[in-house]
């Protein structure tokens, strides 16, 4: 690090370890009670925090213990803020059985219950989130964990919400007036470990105008990425087993690859009182995400390290989100009450690869150009829904409601087995019915089911097709109470994940899966689906702490597979078709309490640990195996401890998971990452202003890969190749990203 940077650390210091201010905790907030009858579960009557209470306080902050019938995990941003999260994805790392298989320090595509993102479903205040993946999912990393009231994990769904998330869903609140009053200013700095720099800064204010409540943000954040990678490939003679004694060793990779760009975004909302009772609230978020990627890759051929050629690649990325939402509640009687709501929610996406070439040992940047890919979506999400509560109040209610979807999408399709333009028009239809009983203090019960209509047309270029489909999911929960600290809840429900987008163009891509083999896309891929179980148990423990353990199981059909079709010249014809199933299960714990109980009130702990497993069908070898790249444990623990007499806190957490597999049609890929330990430090001054210094990626994290490539001229060959183990090609990637520090000040008014 410069001098320069080592001051700026030396100042955050200096100001964090300065005079004791003597400021007292604030209280730890009430106990959340049971939902009476008629109101909204997860949606407790508003109640206006102090800015200064949330931006400058030295309570520990503890996940929420929500009342909704069904399985819901929910955590305010003071949960995470402490260790100064840049992001949604930054954030979720923190939760039970998340993980990513990202790069160190990149938190994009969520993997909830170890299964791939595209069975995760993503929302933004409850409205879907479109993203540019080819298999529908949003990367969280995209979201800055600055415009967030909190995030809930719901492990299974009502019949009043999408059915979309095998694996769960994933619902980012954003802040709004009517819980939050005040302002507050925030600049910090990014300092990598190779000394570079990158600032942030945000604004933010709530208010009330009459009985009007507002709040509005912006946030700028510039964010660096610097990583290094080895790559050592051995040639044919390479044996199965990891650590060949007597390799054909083949060549070595050194790539710098450094991810450096700016995210713009800030979000508004205002609510108004309509009558005695109602309430009508706009909201609007946007995300406008401009990055470069610049990745130079030097070889070196055999043991002597001969020079072999450099490739330089550049890539500028163009990346914009937005939202805007309306909803009315509105009381027709005292037990009637009619809900409205309507939104639309846009992605677009313009990126350009360029790619380089040069045979100059003596000088990496004479290069020629070699290639260049344009990427632009255009995809955009129009909701509607229309509901009416029946009995508002009463121990049994009644709801009745029906949401629409329509999707549009235009674009480049990049997906595993295809690639080609393509647009993408569907609506979807859900009628709904909900019926929730109090049947006893202690007992809650909610049954209902979603008649899913989806009506579908792919436009391939020259190729079209057309896809109907009406599938009823019904769910069941119930929540009991035996006591005022205890909470059972047990749910059934039915969930979908829809095709991947490459899979369902009307395309044709010569040489997949293999050279002389053809793939062409099928339009009439039907939705895959999965009966789930929940089993839940919570403790509340002194001191606001609790508790939690849950029992899953997931039962999913119709999984898609490539199967052959015919023959293709001197290969064969492969299309995607639901012929596959799978089984997922595991067990989640988690738990964060203060250790008053052992004498020592300022300190809070936090724990989670999720045990994964599942089976499946592999869609190549007809082997049974796990779904690929999920971990069988995923883990987190930490402390933070208050020092009261100086206004200082300080913490620190540890993460990490187990070894994975992914099995794709000609190689496999072992995936191991050490684990990640970050820390923080924090001075209060006042009310009003904090100054934290954080810490990430201290044990300097190594994420390994182990490519074992099969080779042959068709995919019987490949196969079979496969079965033999003859490899053509065995891979060691290891990469590196370096620690990173952030100092922030923070000041609340």
């Amino acid at each position: 690090m410069t001098v320069k940077h080592v001051a700026l650390l030396g100042s955050a210091l200096s100001a964090l370890a300065g005079s004791p201010a003597f400021a007292q905790d604030e209280p730890a907030p009430a106990p959340v009670q049971a939902a009476t009858p008629g109101e909204e579960e997860g949606e407790p009557a508003p109640e206006s925090t102090d800015a200064r209470d949330i931006i400058v306080n030295g309570r520990l902050s503890f996940r929420n213990r929500t009342t909704d019938v069904n399985p819901v995990l929910s955590y305010d941003l003071e949960y995470f803020q402490r260790f100064e999260p840049v992001s949604v994805g930054d954030m979720m790392r923190r939760v039970p059985g998340v993980t990513f298989t990202s790069d160190v320090l990149e938190y994009d595509g969520v993997q909830m219950r170890g299964l791939p993102p595209g069975f995760t479903n993503i929302t933004i205040n409850g409205r879907r989130a479109p993203g540019g993946e080819a298999d529908g999912s949003f990367f969280v990393d995209r979201i800055p964990a600055e415009l967030v009231e909190r995030i809930e994990i719901v492990r299974a769904p009502r019949a009043d919400e999408p059915s979309d998330g095998i694996a769960g869903t994933l619902n980012v609140i954003t802040r709004e007036g009517a819980t939050f009053q005040g302002g507050f200013l925030r600049a910090g700095a990014l300092i990598n470990e190779d000394g570079g720099v990158r600032p942030s800064a945000s604004a933010a204010y709530a208010g009330t105008i009459g009985q009007t409540t507002f709040w509005a943000a912006l946030n700028y954040q510039e964010r660096r990425n610097p990583k290094e990678k080895v790559s050592l490939r051995f040639g044919d003679a390479v044996p199965l087993d990891a650590g060949p004694s007597n390799p054909e060793f083949s060549d070595t990779e050194l790539q710098d690859d450094t991810r450096d760009g700016t995210d713009i975004s800030g979000n508004f909302e205002i609510s108004t009182p309509i009558g005695a009772e109602g309430r009508l609230r706009l909201s609007g978020l946007f995300v406008d995400t401009n990055r470069d990627e610049d990745e130079t890759s030097i070889t070196f051929e055999d043991s002597t390290l001969d020079f072999d050629g450099v490739e330089v690649q550049h890539e500028e990325i163009g990346q914009q989100t937005y939202a805007l939402t309306g909803d009315l509640r509105l009381p027709l009687s005292s037990s009637v009450e009619l809900g409205l709501a309507a939104g639309w929610s846009g992605y677009r996406e313009d990126t350009v690869a360029t790619t380089f070439e040069g045979d100059n040992e003596n000088d990496y940047t004479d290069v020629t150009l070699d290639d260049v890919e344009t990427l632009q979506i255009d995809d955009d999400e129009f909701t509607g829904t229309v509901s009416l509560l029946l009995g508002r109040g009463s121990p049994f209610e009644f709801k009745l409601g029906v949401d629409w979807l329509r999707k549009e999408r235009d674009g480049l399709n990049d997906g595993d087995f295809l690639s080609g333009e393509f647009s993408i028009r569907e609506d979807r239809y859900a009628p709904y019915v909900r019926a929730t009983w109090q049947a006893s203090p202690q007992l809650v019960i909610d049954a209902g089911a979603r008649f899913e209509i989806t009506r579908r047309s792919v436009d391939g270029g020259p190729l079209s097709g057309d896809y109907e489909n009406d599938l009823l999911n019904p769910s069941l929960h119930f929540r009991y109470q035996p006591s005022a600290l205890d909470q059972f809840r047990l749910s059934v429900a039915r969930t979908v994940r829809r095709p991947d987008y490459d899979l369902i163009s009307p395309l044709e891509q010569d040489e997949s899966p293999a050279d002389d083999d053809t793939t062409i896309g099928n339009p009439a891929l039907r939705n895959q689906t999965a009966w789930g179980v929940d089993f839940g148990y919570e403790r509340r423990l002194p001191g606001n702490g609790i508790f939690g353990v849950n029992f899953f199981y997931r039962d999913i059909t119709d999984l898609i597979e490539l199967v052959v079709i015919g023959n293709a010249g001197a290969g064969q014809l492969f299309t995607p078709q639901n012929v596959g199933d799978g089984r997922l299960w595991g067990v989640e714990f988690d738990l964060s309490t203060p250790l008053g109980f052992i004498g020592l009130p300022d300190t809070g702990i936090f724990a989670n640990y999720t045990y994964l497993d599942s089976r499946t069908t592999d869609p190549f070898t007809g082997e049974r195996r796990r779904f690929n790249n999920q971990p069988h444990h995923v883990y987190n623990i930490g402390f933070i401890h208050n020092v009261r007499p100086w206004d200082l806190s300080f913490g620190a957490s540890l993460s990490g998971r187990s070894d994975a597999v992914a099995s794709n049609f000609d190689e496999t890929v072992d995936l191991h990452y050490s684990p990640d330990l970050e820390a923080f430090i924090e001075r209060r001054f006042g009310r009003n202003l904090v100054i934290r210094l954080s810490a990430q990626n201290l044990l300097n994290r190594t994420k390994r890969e182990v490519f074992r490539v099969y080779d042959g001229d068709s995919f019987e060959e490949i196969l079979d190749n496969r079965a033999n183990g003859d490899l053509d090609e065995f891979e060691i990637e290891r990469e590196r990203s370096g620690r990173l520090f952030q100092v922030t000040a923070r000041f609340a008014f």
